[in-house]
């Protein structure tokens, strides 16, 4: 049976080409009808940030990534990594255990990462690893550990890194390097999961695509329901309409308060204020009171501004029929300056 492993260090929020590895592995784990076992790597303590392991775990139940096995932490094991490394080798006067060039207990007798990966790479059955090119100089000796501790290794896949649009690695300084990141402007996790799933398994490396992702963000909200999407923006379901065309989750919070939030605006733009009250106290539907406001030639920046506040934001139509009827008829009230 397929095995495979997402093996992440506890270092925090996943960056995003983890998060690519992470769905390429469950992917590969159900085109095969095969299992994915999560691994925390944490051998080594400088890296590991307190609550990292617990970031990372909400991160992919946030993506929708499901783990069929663990979290199996390295550092729980340690006992059998020492025994394995006596299986190979024997420590120096230093208390140091190497394998060849490579060392595999510190003096201090704990594990490094080369160690407990091929350790436990083998004692769970693991059959395919699916990883970053970043560690495709670490398979070899992972192999050969396996072979010494008479295992057989896995078959190693690696795949291109994402990278930034100077085709450097993905950092902060892109503007979205970790799934944190992404969540605080507000891309929804389908629009994420979708983008990873687009690039796949990519030979060679990759420049991240925020062109794309906003699209697929855009293309996510607006296929929410009504009740879903207002969910997810934390208003009442009645504001809706005004959240439609939104790009992203941060952008819809912002559409929200142009009807939630009252307008101070001065408008002096009686005519066309009045027509548009009539046309509501009518019942008139908010598409059609728009186009017969502008088939008069009323004002309707004017009239934006008097609902809103603001001269731009979401289609006109969906202000008017996000507002309730008494709080429309009120904010089309004249108020001059």
């Amino acid at each position: 049976m397929v095995r495979v492993r997402f093996a992440p260090s506890p270092t925090g929020s996943l960056h995003l080409g983890n998060a690519l590895s992470a769905v390429a592995n469950r992917r590969f784990a159900d085109e095969h009808g095969g299992t994915m076992l999560l691994r925390i790597d944490d051998t080594d303590p400088a890296r590991n940030a307190e609550g990292g392991a617990e970031a990372i775990v909400a991160d992919l139940e946030w993506l929708g990534v499901a783990w069929d096995e663990g979290p199996v932490r390295q550092s729980a094991r340690f006992v059998r990594h020492r025994e394995a490394a006596h299986l190979v080798g024997e420590p120096d006067d230093e208390g140091a255990l190497r394998f060849g060039r490579t060392t595999l207990l510190r003096p201090d007798g704990t594990p490094t990462y080369q160690l407990a990966t091929a350790v436990d790479d083998l004692d769970f059955g693991i059959t395919h690893v699916i990883r970053g090119n970043d560690h495709r100089a670490n398979a070899a000796l992972q192999a050969e550990l396996i072979r010494a501790l008479g295992g057989e290794p896995p078959e190693y896949v690696h795949h291109g890194l994402l990278l930034g649009e100077d085709g450097r690695k993905l950092s902060k300084r892109h503007g979205a390097a970790s799934l944190a990141d992404l969540r605080e402007l507000g891309f929804p996790a389908e629009a994420v999961r979708a983008y990873l799933e687009e690039l796949g398994l990519p030979r060679h490396d990759v420049r991240f695509d925020l062109a794309r992702l906003r699209r697929l963000s855009t293309e996510a909200l607006a296929a929410l329901s009504d009740e879903e999407l207002a969910a997810r923006v934390g208003v009442p379901v009645s504001a809706a309409p005004v959240l439609r065309g939104a790009r992203d989750l941060v952008e819809a919070r912002e559409y929200a308060k142009l009807v939630l939030e009252p307008p101070t605006t001065p408008v002096d733009a009686p005519e066309t204020l009045a027509r548009a009250r009539e046309l509501a106290e009518a019942g008139l539907e908010p598409r059609a009171l728009v186009r017969e406001l502008k088939a008069v030639g009323g004002d309707l920046r004017a009239l934006r501004l008097a609902l809103t506040g603001r001269d731009r934001g979401p289609e006109l139509w969906a202000v008017v029929a996000a507002l309730p009827r008494d709080e429309l008829l009120r904010r089309l009230e004249p108020r001059l300056g």
